[in-house]
């Protein structure tokens, strides 16, 4: 793997970013996005081995370059221009106009929204169900019983398209799966009728725990809908480990030095349906029980990241082949049947692309990777710790860059309180198994 020259000016700049006390985390730095003719990068990963690895392996950069680099990574978190004279804001031009036609209404932040809108169905009827039942979100967002207006629209109008769609519901489920997503569609029935009441009896504390439990009708409605897998793998990629699916994992951590959190269960929904060489890969190992007992190896205020196993290697080392395994690099862009592979969305020109699983909600998984390396991913794997206002949706430097595969779903709240130290207990799979095929956990050795 490539070694990269520790850029100390970004690192004393940016705190948060760069994290020297870890030696662990080597793989997932910060690149900057966008930016066409201009190589410049900050970017710190601590030394593997030795620091002369580095200083022949490294790159170089100059104190001008970090400083635009820091300048235009700010420009493309917060969506505010800081780049100011005639030679540093040519650079920054295609990055600021391309940011304009991104960000674009406020981001959905919720890791459940973000996995009911990333299945791959077409029934417009379901979908006209789901919205006004997400958007309860924001109307509950207004003070006092005052929300119960807004709440009892959204409501009225989820009812209303249901009764109206139904049929084209029920039509579009998968045959297989029919008597399932009709006895679903009924309990949503059912549930909005008694949301309707809470709302008369203007119980507003009741609104929230109701809505998640109506949208999780929907999601098993949508579910019921995909019929099969939606596109043929690659074929050079077809003999590795493949979730062709959802799965849900179950990871136990053993929290250290924390008086208010002595160990805690986070439940990871996995996408094999935007993601599957990825989340395939990831299925396999927690199968092999390769992260239990793993300690958490970077925890800086950005990411939490783990993967790294001891010794030279810096992935899982196939017993089969005696090498690292590794995975290409697996990106869905929206309004396309199938993912990416091998390249990022920046080196494919597409620059306002938006991926069907972005860096949007806290507790977003993903793959970490060599910087140069697009195919290099392993073993190693991060948590996103940032609100989606702070890194917006196709705005900001990681979406397009690196494969997410995954959302915490419950919990996710805490990943913030874990440190470098703590321990993963054990990591289980809890559902979608039957999903993963070519396993390899199950080859002796």
């Amino acid at each position: 793997m490539a070694a990269i020259i520790p850029c100390h000016y970004c690192a004393s700049l940016s705190p948060k970013w760069f994290n020297s006390n870890n030696t662990h985390s080597r793989r997932l730095s910060y690149p900057l996005r966008g930016l066409r003719g201009f190589n410049a990068r900050c970017s710190y990963q601590p030394p593997h081995h030795s620091e002369s690895q580095n200083n022949h392996n490294g790159r170089s950069f100059s104190l001008k370059q970090c400083a635009i680099s820091i300048a235009l990574a700010v420009g493309l978190i917060t969506g505010v221009p800081t780049l100011d004279g005639p030679t540093i804001a040519q650079a920054a031009n295609p990055v600021l106009s391309d940011l304009s036609v991104l960000i674009s209404g406020p981001p959905i932040k919720d890791p459940g929204a973000l996995l009911r809108y990333a299945l791959p169905i077409d029934n417009k009827a379901i979908r006209e169900v789901q919205k006004p039942l997400e958007d309860i979100t924001e109307s509950l967002k207004i003070a006092g019983v005052k929300a119960l207006d807004s709440v009892e629209r959204n409501v009225r109008q989820a009812s209303r398209t249901l009764k109206q769609g139904k049929t084209l519901i029920v039509s579009g489920l998968a045959e297989s799966k029919k008597e399932h997503g009709v006895e679903l569609l009924s309990k949503l029935e059912a549930g909005i009728d008694e949301l309707e009441l809470i709302i008369q009896d203007r119980n507003r504390d009741a609104v929230a725990p109701k809505q998640k439990e109506l949208l999780q009708y929907v999601g098993g409605v949508e579910e019921d809908i995909v019929d099969g897998f939606p596109f043929e793998v690659p074929e050079e990629y077809q003999n590795m480990p493949l979730l062709k699916g959802r799965a849900a994992v179950d990871m136990k951590v053993k929290v250290k030095d924390n008086p208010n959190l002595d160990e805690c269960v986070f439940h990871i929904v996995l996408d094999g349906y935007n993601a599957p060489v990825t989340a395939g890969n990831f299925v396999d190992l927690v199968e092999r029980h390769f992260y239990d007992g793993m300690e958490i190896q970077r925890a800086d205020g950005f990411v939490v990241q783990t993967g790294d196993p001891e010794g030279p290697a810096e992935g899982f080392i196939d017993p089969s082949t005696e090498k690292i395994r590794t995975i290409p690099l697996e990106i869905t862009v929206n309004g396309e049947k199938a993912p990416v592979y091998g390249s990022t969305l920046e080196e494919l020109g597409l620059y306002k692309a938006q991926t069907k699983l972005p860096f949007n909600a806290f507790g977003t998984m993903a793959m970490a990777r060599d910087e140069f390396e697009d195919n290099s991913a392993s073993s190693q794997i991060f948590w996103l710790l940032k609100e989606s206002e702070l890194t917006p949706s196709n705005a900001n430097i990681l979406d397009g860059r690196y494969a997410v595969f995954g959302y915490v779903t419950e919990n996710e709240d805490n990943l913030a309180d874990l440190k470098v130290g703590d321990v993963i207990e054990s990591i289980k799979v809890v559902s979608g198994l039957d999903n993963l095929v070519n396993p390899t956990y199950k080859i002796a050795g």
